[in-house]
């Protein structure tokens, strides 16, 4: 039942190697999902920057037939 000191020694530096393996893990993991969220916030960052450019588009298109509108009007009455 007695371990030796060799024993003891061989287990010790099995489980720090595994406890090292572990950290490692975990770092690339988290260094995955920090990856992925800023992958995941460029894109919403671009999909609302196409959004608001859409509706400035809009928005001038409105506001140019707006004004050709009135000028005609203007011209013509």
């Amino acid at each position: 039942m007695r371990q030796s000191v060799a024993e003891i020694e061989e287990a010790f530096f099995e489980e720090i190697e595994e406890d090292r393996e572990r950290r490692e893990r975990l770092r690339r993991r988290a260094e995955r999902r920090q990856v992925q969220r800023h992958r995941q916030r460029t894109h919403r960052r671009g999909s609302m920057r196409f959004f608001v450019l859409v509706l400035i588009l809009l928005g001038t298109a409105v506001a140019v037939t707006i004004a050709m509108f009135q000028t005609l009007y203007y011209l013509l009455g």
